[in-house]
C-alpha cells in the first residue's frame, strides 16, 4: 500500500511555494557537481520540484527524478527544461526502474521523512539495487545533536514575495518525541495580501550517525565517505549535517 505523503507535498498550492520558500543553496551545488564527476545517467530520489533535476539535466546528462507527491510532480513537469528529465511517480520503497544510474541522490532531507527503520531500509535497498556497480549513493540527515529543530518557532517567521500569491509569511512550530526522534511541525502560511492563512503538518524523523550507519549495512551498502558540511569538510561532533556517501557492499 502507498505510504501517505504530507500535505505540504502533495497538495498543488502549497507544492507551488515550495521553491519561493527554500531556494537553490549550497547543497544543490553540491550534488550538482557530484552529478558531473558521475558523468551520468543520475537518479533524484525524491526529486520534489524538479529544480536541481532538471538543472543537471540541462548539462546533458541523463536523469529521472521519482517523487510520492502529486503536487510536487506537476510543478517539477511543467518547469522550463522539465522535457529533458524522465519523471516518475513512486515512493522509494517500491522503486522498480529499467536502470542502472551512477549516481543517486536524495536532498532536500528527504531521508528524514522515513519515520522507521523499516521504510529506511527499504529505500536504502531499492537504492542500492539501482546502483551501477561503481555507482554512488548519497543522501543527507540533520545531526540530531544540534536540535535545529529549537530554531523553528513562530517567533523566526519570514516573508516572501511569490507570484501570483503577493506576501506569504511563513512560521513553523515543532514537537519532538524523544523516544522516536520524530518531529512534527505544524507549518502556518499566511497570505498577506489576501488576508487568508494555510495550515499543514509534517513529521521527520533525527537519527544519529551511528543509526544511520546501522541502516546502511543492514540495507546491503558500504560507507564511502562521511561529511559534515557540503563543503566535503569530514563528519565532526560539532557538523550540523550528516551526508553519506554509500557505494554497493559487494563491489565499487
Amino acid at each position: 500500500m502507498p505510504r501517505p505523503v504530507d500535505e505540504i507535498f502533495d497538495d498543488a498550492i502549497l507544492a507551488s511555494l515550495y521553491d519561493h520558500l527554500n531556494p537553490w543553496s549550497s547543497c544543490d551545488d553540491f550534488y550538482l557537481q557530484r552529478a558531473r564527476e558521475s558523468g551520468g545517467p543520475v537518479l533524484d530520489l525524491g526529486c520534489g520540484t524538479g529544480m536541481l533535476a532538471v538543472r543537471i539535466a540541462s548539462e546533458g546528462l541523463e536523469v529521472a527524478g521519482v517523487d510520492p507527491a502529486a503536487g510536487m510532480l506537476k510543478v517539477a513537469r511543467s518547469r522550463p527544461g522539465a522535457e529533458r528529465v524522465t519523471w516518475f511517480q513512486c515512493d522509494g520503497q517500491s522503486l522498480d526502474l529499467a536502470g542502472r544510474f551512477r549516481l543517486i541522490y536524495m536532498t532536500g532531507h528527504a531521508f528524514q521523512a522515513l519515520l522507521s527503520d523499516e521504510d529506511a531500509v527499504a529505500v536504502l535497498s531499492a537504492a542500492g539495487r539501482h546502483l551501477a556497480p561503481d555507482g554512488r549513493f548519497i543522501f543527507e540527515s540533520r545531526d540530531p545533536a544540534v536540535r535545529e529543530w529549537q530554531e523553528w518557532r513562530p517567533g523566526n517567521a519570514w516573508t516572501v514575495e511569490i507570484a501570483p500569491h503577493g506576501r506569504v509569511e511563513e512560521s513553523d512550530e515543532t514537537a519532538f518525541e524523544e523516544a522516536s526522534g520524530i518531529v512534527r511541525i505544524t507549518h502556518r502560511y499566511r497570505f498577506l495580501d489576501r488576508g487568508t492563512e494555510r495550515v499543514s503538518e509534517s513529521r521527520i524523523r533525527f537519527i544519529d550517525h551511528d543509526h544511520i550507519a546501522r541502516l546502511i549495512d543492514e540495507a546491503g551498502l558500504k560507507p564511502i565517505a562521511w561529511y559534515g558540511d557540503w563543503d566535503r569538510r569530514p563528519l565532526s561532533p560539532t557538523s550540523k549535517e550528516i551526508v553519506a556517501v554509500t557505494g554497493r557492499a559487494d563491489r565499487g
